[in-house]
């Protein structure tokens, strides 16, 4: 295949949710062949009508490209709906939300039927997609060979990052930077609710926490040095044994403004028990070893 008819090659998408519905647009607009189904067919109308053809069967719309992409609920849906499909021949890519080890399972189960996989973990949300300056991507594991001859396509929507030849590092890098936002909105939570009942304006209080937790975020380049090291004492500015020394200040303020420390309380244990096991010396980077402790 060459490079210019990749830029046009056909695509089959099974899922027209939001994200579903986003990605078609997009290769519609870039003007790739586009087949589409969506176990509720009327989500296809409005796509159909604006060229893409609706298929009235996932079996129909596999057979249609060579190039499958699935955007499903969970990867039961993606079970469900290919069930019985042949896929000898196909390329399967799977943009289902899934875990690591399901992501594993899918790609054995797709090569068992005869088709190549790749697995991707879509670090977007619709409105990104088909806007290359709002920064969305995509995760993609598997199969490099097969990544790099669909990888021009696959770029249309949205910014491509491969991760690895393991089928499930895409759902795992997904999960790991959703995990790290999660815990990041537990902290703005926990801010908010400190001032809540204060004569502070929160609109002018966001500046000051987004450009805290922007700085803050840096952070997280020396924690991998130093996991890559093993030396949990190189170029620590504050110490494990003063930064827990600090922390009943977090949870008597918690308390004078009538805040649960529910958020706080779990990360500060931790932080305890590593002081307990490790050197005052160290960073916080030990946490991430107590993290591992019971596996």
């Amino acid at each position: 295949m060459t490079q210019n008819s990749a830029a046009t090659s056909p695509v089959t998408l099974l899922g027209l949710g939001a994200m579903g519905t986003a990605l078609a647009r997009a290769w519609l607009a870039a003007g790739h062949p586009l087949t589409v189904w969506n176990r509720t067919p009327a989500r296809a109308e409005a796509l159909a009508a604006e060229g893409a053809k609706a298929a009235d069967s996932a079996a129909a719309a596999v057979a249609a490209s060579g190039l499958v992409v699935v955007c499903l609920l969970d990867d039961d849906s993606v079970g469900a709906a290919l069930d019985g499909v042949d896929l000898t021949g196909k390329d399967l890519v799977n943009l289902t939300t899934t875990t690591p080890a399901r992501a594993r399972a899918r790609a054995a189960w797709a090569e068992e039927r005869g088709a190549r996989y790749l697995d991707g973990g879509i670090m977007a949300v619709p409105p990104m997609i088909g806007v290359p300056e709002a920064g969305g991507y995509v995760f993609y594991s598997g199969s490099r060979e097969l990544f790099e001859l669909h990888r021009a396509a696959l770029a249309v929507p949205v910014g491509t990052r491969y991760v690895g030849e393991d089928a499930g590092f895409a759902a795992l890098h997904d999960v790991a930077l959703l995990s790290a936002m999660y815990g990041m909105f537990a902290g703005v939570a926990h801010a908010f609710a400190l001032i809540r009942r204060e004569d502070i304006d929160p609109v002018a209080f966001a500046p000051l926490l987004v450009d805290w937790l922007a700085a803050m975020a840096r952070g997280a380049h020396g924690t991998a040095a130093q996991l890559r090291s093993g030396d949990y004492t190189e170029n620590v500015v504050s110490n494990l044994a003063m930064q827990v020394a600090g922390t009943p200040t977090f949870l008597a303020t918690a308390e004078q403004q009538g805040v649960s420390p529910e958020l706080l309380q779990p990360y500060f244990a931790l932080m305890r028990r590593r002081l307990e096991v490790g050197s005052g010396e160290e960073d916080l980077t030990g946490v991430v070893d107590l993290l591992l402790a019971d596996r």
